[in-house]
Protein backbone atom coordinates (compact mmCIF):
# COMPACT_ATOMS: atom_id res chain seq x y z
CA UNK A 1 0.00 0.00 0.00
CA UNK A 2 1.42 3.09 -1.19
CA UNK A 3 2.11 5.88 1.29
CA UNK A 4 0.97 9.41 0.64
CA UNK A 5 4.04 12.00 0.91
CA UNK A 6 2.03 14.17 3.29
CA UNK A 7 1.44 11.05 5.45
CA UNK A 8 5.03 10.58 5.75
CA UNK A 9 6.10 13.88 6.37
CA UNK A 10 3.05 14.34 9.44
CA UNK A 11 4.40 10.47 11.45
CA UNK A 12 7.76 12.41 11.26
CA UNK A 13 6.15 15.23 12.89
CA UNK A 14 4.99 12.46 15.28
CA UNK A 15 7.84 11.09 15.94
CA UNK A 16 9.86 13.87 16.55
CA UNK A 17 7.15 15.67 18.65
CA UNK A 18 7.61 12.43 21.04
CA UNK A 19 11.36 12.35 21.29
CA UNK A 20 11.27 16.08 22.26
CA UNK A 21 8.46 14.94 25.01
CA UNK A 22 10.21 12.21 25.77
CA UNK A 23 13.47 14.22 26.45
CA UNK A 24 11.94 17.42 28.59
CA UNK A 25 13.60 16.49 31.44
CA UNK A 26 16.87 14.97 30.49
CA UNK A 27 20.07 16.63 31.26
CA UNK A 28 21.51 15.42 27.95
CA UNK A 29 19.76 17.14 25.35
CA UNK A 30 20.62 17.10 21.25
CA UNK A 31 19.67 20.52 19.14
CA UNK A 32 17.86 19.35 16.49
CA UNK A 33 19.25 20.70 12.75
CA UNK A 34 17.88 20.25 9.74
CA UNK A 35 16.05 16.84 8.47
CA UNK A 36 17.18 15.53 5.20
CA UNK A 37 15.11 13.37 3.26
CA UNK A 38 15.95 11.30 0.10
CA UNK A 39 13.12 9.68 -1.19
CA UNK A 40 12.02 8.24 -4.39
CA UNK A 41 8.44 9.23 -5.50
CA UNK A 42 5.39 7.89 -7.67
CA UNK A 43 3.73 11.23 -9.28
CA UNK A 44 0.66 10.96 -10.90
CA UNK A 45 -2.25 13.44 -12.37
CA UNK A 46 -5.73 12.47 -12.98
CA UNK A 47 -7.15 13.65 -16.24
CA UNK A 48 -9.93 15.34 -14.56
CA UNK A 49 -10.86 18.88 -15.13
CA UNK A 50 -9.15 20.35 -11.60
CA UNK A 51 -7.19 17.57 -11.04
CA UNK A 52 -4.28 17.56 -8.88
CA UNK A 53 -0.57 16.19 -8.90
CA UNK A 54 0.01 13.11 -5.89
CA UNK A 55 3.20 12.01 -4.59
CA UNK A 56 3.74 8.71 -3.01
CA UNK A 57 6.61 7.24 -1.50
CA UNK A 58 7.39 4.16 -3.35
CA UNK A 59 8.19 1.04 -0.86
CA UNK A 60 11.48 -0.78 -1.98
CA UNK A 61 11.10 -3.12 -4.44
CA UNK A 62 8.11 -1.68 -5.55
CA UNK A 63 9.30 -0.35 -8.12
CA UNK A 64 8.89 -2.40 -10.93
CA UNK A 65 5.26 -2.40 -10.20
CA UNK A 66 4.62 1.52 -10.48
CA UNK A 67 3.33 0.78 -14.46
CA UNK A 68 2.66 3.77 -16.03
CA UNK A 69 3.09 6.57 -13.21
CA UNK A 70 6.39 8.33 -13.48
CA UNK A 71 9.33 7.77 -10.46
CA UNK A 72 10.89 10.56 -9.23
CA UNK A 73 13.74 10.76 -6.51
CA UNK A 74 13.36 13.43 -4.57
CA UNK A 75 15.54 15.65 -1.60
CA UNK A 76 13.86 17.72 1.17
CA UNK A 77 15.51 19.76 3.71
CA UNK A 78 13.42 20.60 6.86
CA UNK A 79 14.16 22.94 9.64
CA UNK A 80 11.88 22.02 12.40
CA UNK A 81 10.67 24.75 15.21
CA UNK A 82 8.48 24.96 17.76
CA UNK A 83 5.40 27.59 16.74
CA UNK A 84 6.12 29.39 20.27
CA UNK A 85 9.18 29.24 19.59
CA UNK A 86 10.02 29.86 15.71
CA UNK A 87 13.71 31.34 16.45
CA UNK A 88 15.02 28.71 17.88
CA UNK A 89 16.00 25.15 17.03
CA UNK A 90 13.90 22.52 19.06
CA UNK A 91 15.68 20.16 21.69
CA UNK A 92 15.58 16.56 21.64
CA UNK A 93 16.83 13.70 23.68
CA UNK A 94 15.27 10.67 25.10
CA UNK A 95 16.62 6.71 25.84
CA UNK A 96 18.78 5.25 23.14
CA UNK A 97 16.50 2.26 21.07
CA UNK A 98 17.90 -1.11 20.31
CA UNK A 99 17.50 -0.04 16.33
CA UNK A 100 19.33 3.20 16.77
CA UNK A 101 22.29 1.60 17.90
Amino acid sequence: MPIQLSELIAQLRVELAEAIQAGEDSDLRFELGPIELELTVGVAKEASPGAKVKFWVVELGSEATVGSTATQRISLTLDARRASQPDRRPLISGEELNRER
